[in-house]
């Protein structure tokens, strides 16, 4: 399932609330900037024909919930794209972003836990 970068925008606010209409979505949206509705519904018509969200009607409106978990679409995303990127390797991916110094502290005392969670779990 390819979704596009304004379809994954629609998807997201639904993973914060669902069953959702049209025009909740268009609230939803509108915080971050200006969406029409006819833009939202096109998107969610996308949506619901890559089977990525559902509905239901409910009186003259019709209600859309994922069908999809964000974690799963995160994980597929992921390895897709270090899949066609870096050769389905990993270390090439996070080398880049320690030469460009974009990991926090954070960040690398959360890949130390990762790796040592994985040491223990695969021993």
């Amino acid at each position: 399932m390819d979704i596009t970068k304004t379809e994954f925008e629609v998807l997201d606010a639904l993973w914060h609330q669902h069953p959702a209409s049209a025009a909740d979505i268009v609230v939803q949206l509108n915080i971050e900037k200006p969406w029409h509705e006819k833009t939202v519904k096109t998107l969610l018509s996308r949506l619901v024909k890559k089977q990525a969200i559902s509905f239901k009607k409910k009186q003259r409106h019709y209600l859309y919930s994922p069908l999809i978990e964000r974690e799963a679409y995160r994980i597929r995303e992921s390895q897709s794209l270090i899949s066609r990127l870096f050769s389905g390797r990993i270390t090439p991916l996070v080398a880049g972003f320690a030469k460009q110094e974009k990991l926090s502290t954070q960040d690398i005392a959360d890949l130390k836990a990762l790796i040592k969670q994985w040491e223990q779990d695969n021993a």
